[in-house]
């Protein structure tokens, strides 16, 4: 009896130790979301600036997601991958639940990789990505640059 109420504790332990791993894959997106949802209008302004689109594609992406870090993932997916908003959009309505490394991998991000290491490290809106190196803007997709560190 006493080993397997061990055995029991241990399983346990072994499953709340996983499951809080798992969470902090994209724990930042908790925080980002309370921030978005304080200054809409900013948080808008911000995507429009970030990712260089209008106001009709931010709210076509903001109208489809649940969350605003649903819409800067879907949009930095894009960027990533190369792709379309709609495309992503249309792998993530269809991929929805199985979390974001499974769309990152099904629109070609490796996981492990540079890219999916600084998608799950943080976003880039305003200096916002922890000092993590910001990877694929829309102008040297497949280039990394660590922030600040440009050609004078």
């Amino acid at each position: 009896m006493k080993l397997f109420k061990i055995f029991l504790i241990s399983l346990i332990a072994i499953l709340v130790v996983s499951s809080a791993a798992m969470a902090s894959d994209f724990g930042w997106t908790e925080d980002f979301n309370i921030q978005a949802q304080s200054d809409p209008s900013g948080f808008r302004a911000r995507l429009a600036t970030r990712f260089k689109i209008g106001n009709v594609q931010i709210d076509a992406v903001l109208s489809n997601v649940d969350e605003p870090a649903d819409a800067y993932l879907m949009l930095r997916l894009g960027e990533m991958s190369g792709k379309q908003v709609d495309y992503v959009f249309e792998k993530y309505r269809h991929s929805k639940g199985k979390g974001w490394g499974a769309l990152a991998k099904s629109l070609g991000i490796k996981p492990g990789s540079e890219e999916f290491h600084a998608l799950k490290s943080g976003h880039d809106l305003n200096g916002g990505n922890r000092h993590i190196e910001v990877l694929y803007s829309s102008n040297d997709h497949g280039k990394s640059k660590k922030k600040g560190s440009g050609k004078k």
